[in-house]
């Protein structure tokens, strides 16, 4: 049975259980409406977010599972489910896996990442199990060398997998670069980040019989967040309507969108935590609504990353993290501001720091390396896909103070720039 709790009992049970909740609701009304409650502000929430003395729980941690969420800077940050509460968080997964076509006797190959505190692969292979159809696994993980899993795919017809799109993308690699192809696949679900046309191409090559589609859309922090059905075409998804509610806020002014076609940041408030309650959290991600208010499940579509981090590849780098790397720069570099490019170039992500401050070239270019070697210890991942070949080199751009790309329409600064999805 998959538990989930009206918006009044989470509300409650954060506000009497929670200190963070308790400081944040102050003031509201007895029983606030979802509009009422204010929007989650990351650097607040993940402080309270504690290994010690930790102000946001709503109770002690007894059963089921802790994780790693997002960068190393300062606190690490971390993810937690009462066992009830992975419970569900699967269970509902695999009904999004039953609605977007997985069927008994599937033969499934796990690539997503394991160990290290890391969510994916654990989470899928939960996902799978909860699931009505019933699926055999393979669990093969993200670090399993190509030629083991070619071999698995072949000596037991293998006919879908299962990883983020660049460990897809290094799997077909080797196919295309062996001279072989993999015909018994008819499926490869992606997650974690976005599968751009020009992979998709490099993907048939090496899967000719295979349907590139998305696994679902799920964070370890915020939960449960959208489900892929035969209807949804690239970065679409629908909503767990039941389990999750899911706003689009105006980026600007913070209006509930509901028109279609809008973009705007995407806010999920889970039905299914009490623990850890995630309540009105911003998911890091703009999205817009391509079906009517009122439809069941209703549909958005994914526009790349906001406000919060951006996502390269597999990894995120969050705001916080590099205005902390860049604050220890701060005397060399006098008065800074910085903005984030994702970019897609040649079948892999790029990402462009670009620094604003009044130092001269010879000090930026001194300071180059030594910036770039502080961002990877912020975010090791970002080296381990970096010595995969997995993304771009990190590049740094630096410009005159001022000279930072703003909102055009509020004169805001552009914190995160995401340019993929310009060129699909």
């Amino acid at each position: 049975m998959i538990v989930h709790y009206p918006l009044d009992t989470i509300v409650g049970a954060a506000r009497q259980l929670s200190p963070y909740y308790r400081e944040l609701y102050a003031g509201l009304p007895e029983r606030p409406t979802l509009a009422q409650l204010p929007v989650i502000e990351q650097k607040a929430f993940w402080a309270a977010n504690t290994t010690q003395d930790n102000r946001l729980l709503t109770g002690p941690m007894r059963d089921g599972m802790v994780f790693k969420s997002g960068g190393t800077t300062g606190e690490p940050k971390f993810s937690v489910y009462s066992r009830s509460e992975w419970a569900a968080f699967t269970g509902v997964f695999g009904m999004g896996l039953d609605a977007g076509g997985l069927a008994d006797g599937d033969r499934v190959a796990n690539l997503f990442y394991a160990g290290e505190l890391y969510s994916s692969f654990i989470f899928i292979m939960h996902s799978l199990l909860a699931a009505r159809a019933g699926s055999l696994q393979f669990p093969l993980s993200g670090r399993a060398d190509a030629e083991l899993v070619e071999h698995v795919v072949v000596d037991f017809s293998i006919n879908t997998i299962v990883g983020t799109p660049t460990t897809l993308m290094n799997l077909a690699a080797h196919y295309i670069g062996a001279g072989h192809t993999a015909p018994s696949v008819r499926r490869l679900l992606f997650g974690g980040e976005s599968l751009y046309a020009d992979q998709r191409e490099i993907l048939r090559q090496a899967f000719p019989q295979a349907q590139a589609g998305s696994v679902g859309y799920a964070s370890v922090d915020a939960g449960l967040l959208g489900y892929a059905d035969a209807s949804c075409g690239p970065d679409e998804h629908r909503a767990f309507s039941r389990y999750t509610h899911i706003e689009i806020l105006d980026e600007a002014s913070g209006e509930v969108i509901e028109e279609e076609g809008r973009v705007g940041r995407v806010i999920v408030t889970n039905l299914t935590r009490l623990l850890m309650p995630i309540l009105r959290y911003p998911a890091g991600d703009l999205g817009c609504w391509i079906e009517p208010a009122g439809t069941p499940d209703r549909k958005f579509r994914l526009m790349g990353r906001s406000e919060e981090g951006a996502r390269v590849g597999p990894a995120t780098l969050y705001v916080e993290d590099v205005r902390q790397v860049l604050r220890s720069f701060h005397e060399r570099l006098g008065a800074s501001d910085f903005q984030m490019l994702v970019e897609h170039v040649e079948h892999r992500d790029r990402l462009t720091l670009r620094v604003a401050c009044a130092a001269d070239a010879d000090t930026r270019g001194a300071l180059e390396p030594e910036l770039t070697r502080a961002l990877h210890a912020a975010r090791p991942m970002l080296v381990d896909l970096l010595d995969q070949d997995m993304i771009h080199p990190l590049r740094i751009e630096w410009v005159a103070l001022g000279g930072l790309e703003t909102n055009a329409r509020s004169g805001k600064l552009k914190r995160v720039i995401d340019r993929r999805h310009e060129r699909r």
